[in-house]
C-alpha cells in the first residue's frame, strides 16, 4: 500500500498559459457551432448568378395611360458658329413613385428626331406611357445639340412636376416651360449673347412647350408594377462608312445598267416595339468571368476602364448624324413588318444579326461576324450600352420562303438561302409580302444566357409587332447542331453573294449614285483594255489600285475628282484630301413605311451628308 501511494502521480501546478487553452478550445467549440448557422444563410440568400432573374414585379393599383407630346422650342442658343444656328433634339427621361424590380434596372427615357439648323425647332413627336401612377410623374426634358464630329452640347433643361393625375384631371395644354441654363453650354449662350448685340430681335431666354393628354385607365393585367411605352414604334437607322470597312460589312446597290453593286457602310438599327415587355422576360448578366460584375458596376479599376470603353463603342455604333433615317408606325402592321425586313435587307447577302431587347421594348440590332472586332468586350453588352438587366438577346437571319402558305421546317418547302429559288434576292427584287419570309432567332448570348425556356414567350411578343411574319425559335443548346448547320449557310451565302463585288467608299465621306456608277464603270471599262492591250497583271493591278483611291476620295464634284487622277498619273502621290465639301440635303419623314417630304414643322426625317 505504502509502495502504491508512493507510485501515484503528483498533481501538476497550474501554469499561466492554461487559461489562453480554455480560452482557444472555448472559442473553437463556438465556431462550430455557428458555422451551421453561417451555411444556412448563404444558401437562403445566394449571390445571383446572372441568367434568368425570377424577380416578380412589384404590386401596384392601375394607372393611367398619358400621351406627351413635345411641339417646338423658342429661342435656343447658338451651338455651331458658323452658321449661328443648332440641330436640337430632346432627349426625355420619366421617373414615378412605382418600385424597381431592381434598383439597377435602366431609366423610361425617349429621344426625338433631330431638327437641323434651326434656333425655333418644331418637333411635334408624341410618346404614350402606360400605367403611370395616380401619385403623379416627374418628367426631364434635356435639349442637345447634335455634334457627331464632337460630343454634344446640352442647351438647357425643362422639368415638368405632377403630383396627382385622376380621372378629371384636364391635362396640360401646350405649355411654356422656360429652358434652364444653369447646365447649358456657356460656349452656346456666349453666341447668341453677341448676336443679340447686334439685333434687338434675338432673346437669351427660350422656352419649351409640351403637352400631356390622359387616354384613360390602364389595363394592366399582370403588369400593375411598372410603366412601359405603347407607341409610336419608332426606328431609326445608323450608318457607319468607316466602322463597315473596319468591319467588312457591305450595303448592297444597284447601277444605272442593273449591275450589283456594294459599298462599305456599317448599320446599326433601332426599333421600339409596342409593350409590354412579357414579365419573365428578365435577364442579369451573367458573371462568368471574374471582371464581369466589375465592368457592370463600375466597382474596379478595370471595370470602370471597361464600362467606358463600352458606353463609348455604344455612342459610336449608335451614332446620330446627317445620315441617321427616322421613322415611325403608330401601331405594329404590315408596314412595320415590311420596314423591319428593309432594315435586314430581306434574304439579301445571308446576313446573320445580334439583337438584345431591353426592359422597354427598345430591339436594338446589327450585322455581326467573325470579323467585327468588339468579339473580346461582348457584342451584346455594347448594344445593351452595358445594362446590367434586359428582356432577351441572341442571333437571328431571315429567309424567304418558295411557299409562303407552308411553314418553314416543312418537308416541301425551300428556302433562301440556301436554295436557289426564284422571284427575289439575288437577282430580282425581293416580294413585298411579309408572308414569304420567315425570321429565325436564337438565346445565343454568353452575356446574359437568355432562359430557353422563355423562347415561346419571346416568339409571342415577336407576333404580336411583327404581323404576317413567320417566326422559327432556336434553343442554342437543344437545337445547337440545326442552328449551326442553318448558321454555317448563311455565311456560304454570304461568300457566294459578295464575290466579284466592287467597293466604292471606305471612309466618312459620301459618294452620290451617280458617282458610283461612272466609277464603276471606268472600272470595267479599266480591266477591258488592259486584257487586251497588255495582258500585263502587274499594271493591272497597279491601276486598279489608282483607281481604288479615286473611288475613296468621293468628295467634290466631277472636275475635282478628274484632277486628282489626272496629278496621280503625273506621279504626283494621289494625297487625301481631307475636306467634306456639302451637298444637298433632301430632307424627307416617314409616313406609313414611305419617305415623303418633310414639312416646314420638322418630324421624321432622312438627311443627306454628315456635317
Amino acid at each position: 500500500m505504502e509502495n502504491e501511494k508512493d507510485e501515484q502521480p503528483s498533481q501538476r501546478k497550474d501554469h499561466r498559459t492554461d487559461a489562453f487553452a480554455t480560452k482557444f478550445v472555448n472559442k473553437t467549440v463556438n465556431w462550430q457551432q455557428r458555422a451551421p448557422r453561417h451555411g444556412t444563410a448563404k444558401e437562403d440568400k445566394p449571390p445571383p448568378a446572372g441568367g434568368l432573374d425570377e424577380t416578380p414585379i412589384p404590386d401596384a393599383p392601375p394607372g393611367y395611360t398619358l400621351k406627351f407630346i413635345f411641339h417646338r422650342a423658342n429661342n435656343l442658343p447658338m451651338a455651331d458658329i458658323n452658321s449661328l444656328s443648332s440641330d436640337p433634339y430632346l432627349y426625355v427621361q420619366l421617373n414615378t413613385s412605382l418600385p424597381s424590380r431592381h434598383k439597377q434596372d435602366p431609366y423610361m427615357r425617349f429621344r426625338t428626331p433631330t431638327i437641323r439648323r434651326s434656333t425655333n425647332p418644331v418637333w411635334n413627336t408624341e410618346w404614350i406611357v402606360a400605367n403611370v401612377p395616380s401619385t403623379g410623374f416627374k418628367l426631364k426634358a434635356r435639349i442637345y445639340d447634335e455634334d457627331p464630329a464632337d460630343y454634344d452640347d446640352r442647351l438647357g433643361n425643362v422639368h415638368v412636376h405632377l403630383d396627382a393625375i385622376h380621372d378629371n384631371w384636364t391635362g396640360i395644354k401646350e405649355q411654356h416651360y422656360k429652358i434652364k441654363k444653369r447646365m447649358g453650354s456657356k460656349r452656346a449662350y456666349f453666341i447668341r449673347g453677341c448676336a443679340a448685340m447686334f439685333n434687338r430681335n434675338i432673346e437669351m431666354s427660350g422656352d419649351l412647350v409640351i403637352s400631356v393628354e390622359v387616354l384613360g385607365k390602364t389595363d394592366v393585367g399582370n403588369n400593375g408594377g411598372r410603366i412601359w411605352t405603347v407607341g409610336p414604334c419608332a426606328w431609326s437607322r445608323h450608318l457607319s462608312p468607316m466602322i463597315g470597312r473596319l468591319a467588312g460589312t457591305k450595303e448592297p446597290g444597284q447601277g444605272k445598267d442593273g449591275t450589283t453593286t456594294e459599298r462599305y457602310n456599317f448599320q446599326a438599327n433601332q426599333f421600339q416595339l409596342a409593350g409590354p415587355v412579357p414579365a419573365s422576360l428578365y435577364h442579369r448578366y451573367v458573371e462568368f468571368k471574374p471582371f464581369v460584375a466589375g465592368m457592370f458596376t463600375s466597382t474596379s479599376l478595370r471595370g470602370r476602364i471597361l464600362n467606358r470603353a463600352l458606353h463609348h463603342q455604344h455612342s459610336r455604333i449608335y451614332n446620330y448624324d446627317r445620315t441617321t433615317v427616322y421613322g415611325s408606325f403608330p401601331a405594329p402592321s404590315k408596314d412595320m413588318t415590311l420596314q423591319f425586313l428593309d432594315l435586314v435587307h430581306y434574304d439579301r447577302g445571308g446576313r446573320i444579326f445580334t439583337y438584345i431587347l431591353n426592359l422597354d421594348g427598345m430591339w436594338r440590332f446589327t450585322e455581326t461576324g467573325k470579323e467585327f472586332g468588339i468579339d473580346l468586350l461582348s457584342k451584346h453588352t455594347m448594344h445593351s450600352d452595358v445594362n446590367n438587366y434586359i428582356a432577351f438577346s441572341g442571333e437571328f437571319f431571315v429567309r424567304r420562303l418558295k411557299q409562303p402558305h407552308k411553314e418553314p421546317f416543312d418537308s416541301e418547302q425551300e428556302t433562301h438561302p440556301a436554295a436557289e429559288i426564284g422571284g427575289g434576292p439575288p437577282q430580282e427584287d425581293p416580294p413585298n409580302d411579309p408572308a414569304f419570309y420567315s425570321l429565325y432567332i436564337d438565346n445565343d448570348s454568353g452575356t446574359y444566357r437568355p432562359s430557353a425556356k422563355l423562347l415561346p414567350v419571346f416568339k409571342g411578343f415577336l407576333q404580336k409587332n411583327l404581323p404576317g411574319l413567320k417566326i422559327v425559335t432556336l434553343d442554342c443548346g437543344a437545337d445547337a447542331e440545326k442552328m449551326g448547320k442553318l448558321k454555317q449557310e448563311q455565311r456560304e451565302r454570304k461568300k457566294a453573294e459578295g464575290k466579284g463585288i466592287m467597293v466604292m467608299q471606305d471612309d466618312g465621306s459620301s459618294l452620290s449614285s451617280s458617282d458610283e456608277e461612272e466609277l464603276e464603270e471606268r472600272m470595267r471599262e479599266m480591266d477591258a483594255g488592259e486584257e487586251e492591250q497588255r495582258g500585263n497583271d502587274a499594271e493591272k493591278a497597279k491601276k486598279r489600285k489608282k483607281l481604288s483611291k479615286i473611288g475613296r476620295l468621293g468628295h467634290g464634284d466631277k472636275r475635282e475628282r478628274e484632277e486628282r487622277e489626272t496629278k496621280e498619273d503625273m506621279g504626283d502621290g494621289g494625297k487625301e484630301v481631307d475636306g467634306h465639301p456639302k451637298q444637298a440635303n433632301g430632307e424627307l419623314k416617314q409616313e406609313g413605311g414611305e419617305m415623303v417630304p418633310k414639312e416646314e414643322n420638322g418630324g421624321l426625317e432622312k438627311v443627306g451628308d454628315s456635317r
